[in-house]
């Protein structure tokens, strides 16, 4: 079992800690051919002979090279993600460290140590994700099973598994969670999810990005 970091925006924290977001999907850097067949190549045993397992290898079976093969980043079933969040360090030593992190992931200040007081004044400055160390991660998740498809792919039990909510009160019958907060959201009946994340996406990645229609990892997770 291996630990990796992933980067999560403060909508997304809020959405796994509520249990509401069980997938996401990041692009594969280095892509495959747009007809490609991709599948995880075999696990083998270190004298070569094929075994039940993951490799954490991907590749085109319809051509199978293995040098072409790329390996998924954020690890195969059964490891670890821990997950990076905008946050910021209190003031206190080595012993007693404690940072907060963004309230708008929680409405509210996420406490470390006993010794972090409500009425505690926060530091001024927050730190961006990608600068998080691991024993300041407050979220760990397992890994329960990767896969490899086009973007547009994404059913809609799958959109749902995404954290796409059914907004009461707003416009529309589906968005996602960035504007909302927790008391106007319910979870979505699966109609029209797919669009609502479809939004989602092209709002975090670009207009042009959805269209692109990339092949991405697909992860499932659970919270540990």
């Amino acid at each position: 079992m291996k630990d990796h970091p992933i980067l999560f925006n403060d909508v997304m924290v809020r959405a796994v800690l509520n249990d509401q977001k069980t997938q996401t999907r990041r692009v594969v850097r280095k892509q495959f051919a747009p007809d490609a067949v991709v599948a995880e190549v075999a696990a083998t045993t270190p004298e070569g002979w094929q075994t039940s397992g993951h490799s954490g290898l991907w590749w085109d079976d319809a051509v199978a090279w293995i040098d072409d093969a790329v390996r998924c980043p954020y690890g195969m079933p059964g490891d670890r993600l821990w997950v990076r969040e905008t946050w910021q360090a209190v003031e206190g030593n080595e012993r007693a460290r404690r940072i907060m992190t963004d309230p708008r992931a929680t409405r509210g200040w996420i406490e470390y140590s006993a010794t972090v007081q409500p009425g505690d004044e926060p530091p001024p400055r927050w730190r961006p994700s990608i600068h998080m160390p691991r024993w300041a991660s407050r979220i760990t998740l397992e890994i329960t099973d990767v896969r490899v498809e086009r973007l547009q792919g994404i059913s809609e039990e799958d959109a749902l598994a995404e954290g796409v909510f059914k907004k009461v009160g707003r416009h529309g019958p589906y968005d996602a969670v960035e504007t909302a907060t927790d008391d106007l959201l319910i979870y979505a009946s699966p109609t029209q999810a797919r669009e609502a994340f479809q939004r989602l996406w092209s709002q975090m990645s670009g207009p042009e990005s959805w269209h692109a229609n990339p092949w991405v990892w697909v992860l499932e997770f659970k919270r540990v």
